[in-house]
């Protein structure tokens, strides 16, 4: 009788067993390796030859592409959180109404989630081409220009470009998080309402925000490090060129292990990467844990 008590006790962690397993293989043991190898002198070849204290990030932080690459992460995150969640929010809200077609719409908006984004992010670059761009094209078929413009005249036009593409690939994954809150919301709430002689902003700020904020803030803190992490659109279409300018710190620390042999120094930006989206975590868990507690009283 008591080893089936005790069984019983053990059976939910027995169950746990194989995911904490799992996570401790593909999450621990990668961010105990990587904080091991920032503090490493490592060869260019990848031999780890001895301690190096904080050397890898005495040299990061005394370089000033490090800084502009950070503050390219943080308005590259800003922008295309913030932009894709307000588009994302305003495209549910017209999915949610009943109109014909809306299920290839639907569909429709689907798409650039669906498709990879480096696939995307080489489109675009064709897109945006001052010699052969469709974008130049399409404005000369329509009489709007008269010769091909230059849309990438410097690094901060560039970038503002992998911003936008941030933005629209982004914006699909907003909506449905978005829609399906929507989805979820009883018609009685907005019924009530009308009969009071709200209006569509009161219904909107009384009703639709409150009641979507667990679907707004899964989706933003998803987003805050989907975007934070994300390569492909920089890599795809700059390589963090012209003049390490459009350098995320996900690009930047490929380049500087990769490019330059550096892979201590790439440790040490992963590291400051990994404590920048703990602390952003930890925020969302003080914010969240306050919002229950303000609930509940």
């Amino acid at each position: 009788m008591n080893k089936h008590k005790t069984f019983k006790k053990a059976e939910p962690y027995i169950w746990m067993l194989p995911s904490i397993i799992l996570m401790l293989s593909m999450i621990a043991v990668p961010v105990v390796t990587v904080f091991r190898l920032s503090v490493s002198d490592i060869s260019r070849s990848g031999v780890v030859k001895g301690f190096a204290g904080l050397e890898n990030f005495q040299a990061i932080f005394s370089s000033s592409k490090f800084w502009h690459t950070l503050q390219n992460t943080l308005v590259w995150t800003v922008v295309v959180v913030g932009m894709s969640t307000v588009l994302g929010f305003i495209i549910a809200m017209v999915l949610n109404q009943k109109f014909a077609g809306r299920k290839i719409v639907r569909a429709i908006v689907v798409f650039p989630w669906a498709t990879s984004l480096i696939i995307q992010s080489i489109v675009w670059k064709y897109i945006i081409s001052a010699d052969f761009g469709s974008l130049n094209v399409i404005l000369k078929k329509l009489h709007i220009i008269s010769q091909n413009v230059n849309w990438t005249p410097s690094a901060a036009a560039y970038f503002a470009w992998e911003c936008w593409i941030g933005i629209f690939v982004t914006i699909p994954f907003v909506t449905f998080c978005v829609l399906s809150g929507l989805q979820s919301i009883d018609e009685t709430y907005y019924e009530a309402a009308e009969i009071d002689g709200a209006g569509f902003w009161k219904k909107l700020t009384r009703i639709t925000l409150p009641l979507l904020k667990p679907s707004l803030t899964v989706s933003t803190v998803l987003n805050i490090i989907y975007v934070f992490n994300s390569f492909p659109i920089i890599w795809t279409i700059t390589k963090g060129d012209p003049a390490d300018k459009t350098h995320t710190l996900a690009t930047y620390l490929y380049k500087l292990a990769f490019t330059n042999g550096r892979m201590g120094q790439a440790a040490a930006v992963s590291v400051v990467g990994f404590v920048i989206l703990c602390i952003c975590a930890g925020i969302y868990m003080i914010l969240s844990l306050r919002a229950e507690k303000e609930d509940q009283l």
